[in-house]
């Protein structure tokens, strides 16, 4: 399936069928679709949280918005996204060195460059928390499309779930200690046969090409 087929045929999941499990191998493949997906400067601002089963999931239920309980208490895996509030020293160099071990950098003055450039962009956002949050969602939602999209290439059902308490979320997990906060949650599964967007049958519906865009 080409991508244009798999934005056509993707929607949103409204109802899962609780007796699915997502096979690890394919939660793996998934995870490691998110983990290369691009930000900003290749900073990376970011953390994920992944609960598989009951008990985990029941770890951060707490924050979860009432209307959401059917999509989160049913789906198989669920997938918290967190972006970072401050980036540190040490946070730039494990990316540095990173770079360096997978061939990026071999030559110092561009690896110096490199890190000079990061730095400059990221803290350009590093004034407050509340910037670097801003800063590191933006990162976070290219995340969120790329687990979205990779699941569907999988036949792989899913649910983005803004509908949640971020600030319970954090106390939670604990964010604010490690200089994080929760952007989102994906629900992530298989759609009940009941699922009201497959017994409807709707049509996907966007505005027209003439509506958003202009050709300069």
């Amino acid at each position: 399936m080409d991508f244009l087929e798999l934005m056509q045929k993707r929607y949103t999941t409204k109802y899962y069928d609780s007796s699915k499990k997502i096979l690890q191998q394919d939660i793996d493949k998934i995870l490691e679709c998110v983990r290369l997906a691009p930000s900003s400067v290749n900073c990376q601002p970011w953390h994920f949280y992944v609960a598989g089963d009951e008990k985990s999931k029941a770890k951060i239920r707490d924050c979860i918005l009432d209307f959401n309980f059917p999509r989160f208490d049913n789906c198989s895996h669920v997938i918290v996204i967190c972006g970072k509030t401050v980036v540190n020293d040490e946070h730039f160099e494990k990316v540095l060195v990173k770079e360096e071990q997978d061939g990026r950098l071999s030559d110092p003055e561009v690896k110096k460059a490199q890190d000079k450039s990061r730095r400059y962009f990221t803290n350009l956002h590093a004034d407050s928390e509340k910037d670097m949050a801003a800063w590191s969602g933006k990162q976070c939602y290219i995340a969120l499309a790329t687990i979205l999209y990779a699941a569907a290439s999988m036949g792989i059902d899913s649910t983005a779930v803004e509908g949640f308490d971020s600030k319970k979320a954090d106390e939670l997990l604990g964010l604010k200690d490690k200089g994080l906060t929760c952007h989102c949650l994906v629900c992530l599964g298989y759609r009940d046969s009941n699922d009201s967007n497959l017994i409807l049958k709707r049509p996907k519906s966007r505005l027209n090409k003439e509506d958003i865009l202009t050709n300069l």
